[in-house]
């Protein structure tokens, strides 16, 4: 790439005019595969071969008077497609030559993708982690300070929620749930169904239902032969002195033998209520172009009743060959959901190397995996491009965290303890080992601050009945929660 490929936001879009004013309305083609003599070159190499020169291996510019990429505004997601236009079609009163007659849309946006890499370890490390300053961090908005609420006895935690009487639930992705009081003893309950524990897979979510009295589980639940498949049940639990018992089960939602697989990723699995519905995410078991048909379960959110039948009202429940349950289509890996103070619900869901996803979810919409990605294969060779083709109904994210942060965990800040959160969705991630604040009102992020970074994998996200925001842990197998501080 040519100098000053990047020079500035201002440049790039008027070099964008200039250009795109031939083609108006120009979309980049979607999902088109390169050609195998190129696909599979690297995408770091090709950017080492090319882009470097001018902009630096690392980005920071300064070949043929380039400036560096490495500045927060220009992390921000507006500029994907200016960034994206600007290596396809080039900048021509700043020297720079298009590649969109030797790239596919693919290799352009992997090159994008690459830079984002760039700018996240190069801000990283110019910015530093939240920290804090005499045990308390100062935030945007509030002031906290964490504190640990139970570090021993876990294992690979899971998801949390509370009792009425304001214990707290913790599941174990071994297959162990713990009912945790309020001076932090804990009690492991009784008689919980079987599930397997399977790659990415086990006793997964918990959701104490608001008012029928049914706590609701989803896990790996084993097939007849050796695939499993996400379930979900509810039941109840009886207490001998502090002993927890499961009883009283019931099956919610559970599939047909014959999709169970043997694959061990993308269970999915998160549960939210609203005041009729259950709505329970299914990842897409890496299965790919199955997320896009609705003859299977894979890659989809499904709303049942409380008791698990099926509403007549849902998208798809008059649709010959459909699974009756499907509310939602195309997604991958959905780790966290909720619904948020006006009644939207809202999904965090992975990417492979990139373009992790915050998603609105919209009755019998199509979210577009796999035709349409933020992201890279993992191997670092293209992908796809985020933009569906003009007759391609699909629904693009509110916000994409490039690069991944393994997204898991998703809650709405709600009560008196930070009360000018309130609304906002708090998101947490695995490999980014990090807890977001996302303020989005009529479907655009206004704000993002990062309220932890570099604790450990973050599983989950919860507020609990006091408004303070519990957080479970992975590597080390803990959970902490967030607290006003002055």
């Amino acid at each position: 790439m040519a100098k000053y490929l990047l020079l500035s936001s201002a440049a790039i879009i008027a070099g964008i005019s200039c250009i795109t004013d031939s083609k108006p309305g120009a979309e980049p083609e979607p999902g088109r595969p390169a050609p195998n003599s190129q696909q599979q070159v690297s995408v770091t190499q090709f950017y080492l071969d090319t882009c470097a020169k001018c902009h630096g291996a690392a980005g920071e510019g300064g070949g043929g008077g380039t400036q560096s990429l490495i500045v927060q505004d220009k992390y921000d997601q507006k500029h994907d497609r200016p960034f994206f236009d600007a290596i396809k079609n080039g900048v021509p009163h700043a020297g720079m030559e298009g590649y969109g007659a030797t790239m596919t849309d693919p290799q352009i946006w992997g090159q994008v993708v690459h830079i984002r890499e760039l700018q996240a370890k190069g801000l990283r490390a110019k910015n530093g982690s939240p920290r804090p300053v005499n045990g308390v961090f100062p935030g945007k908005q509030h002031n906290y300070r964490i504190e640990d609420v139970v570090n021993s006895g876990l294992q690979t935690p899971w998801a949390i929620d509370w009792l009425p009487d304001g214990r707290m639930l913790v599941t174990n992705l071994p297959g162990t749930v713990q009912v945790v009081s309020k001076n932090n003893t804990t009690h492991q309950v009784q008689g919980l169904p079987e599930s397997r524990r399977q790659g990415q897979g086990g006793l997964m979510d918990v959701a104490v239902h608001p008012t029928n009295g049914f706590i609701y589980l989803s896990f790996t639940a084993p097939g007849m032969e050796r695939g499993t498949m996400t379930k979900v049940v509810r039941g109840k639990l009886v207490f001998a002195g502090d002993t927890p018992t499961w009883t009283d089960q019931q099956t919610v939602l559970e599939f047909p033998q014959e999709f169970y697989t043997q694959a061990g990723v993308h269970f999915g699995s998160r549960i939210v209520f609203d005041k009729t519905h259950v709505f329970v995410a299914v990842g897409e078991r890496g299965t790919n172009m199955q997320v896009q048909e609705l003859t299977n379960p894979y890659g989809k959110v499904f709303r049942v009743n409380q008791d698990g039948t099926i509403p007549t009202d849902n998208p798809y429940f008059n649709t010959e060959g459909a699974l009756k349950g499907i509310w939602s289509y195309g997604h991958r890996n959905q780790q966290g959901m909720a619904f948020d103070l006006q009644g939207n619900l809202w999904v965090t869901e992975h990417g492979p190397r990139g373009g992790d996803e915050v998603n609105k979810i919209d009755k019998g919409a199509n979210y577009g995996w796999p035709v349409v990605a933020f992201a890279i294969n993992y191997n670092d060779t293209p992908f796809q491009t985020p933009w569906p083709a003009p007759n391609q109904k699909i629904t693009l994210p509110v916000f994409r965290w490039m690069p991944s942060i393994g997204a898991s965990g998703l809650d709405v800040a709600k009560g008196k303890a930070f009360p000018k959160w309130n609304g906002d969705l708090l998101a947490g991630g695995l490999s980014g080992a990090n807890l977001d604040r996302l303020r989005i009102r009529n479907g655009k992020l206004l704000e993002r601050e990062e309220l932890i970074h570099g604790m450990g994998r973050i599983r989950e996200v919860a507020v609990g009945p006091d408004g303070y925001v519990y957080v479970a842990i992975n590597q080390p197998d803990k959970i902490i929660r967030l607290m006003p501080a002055p």
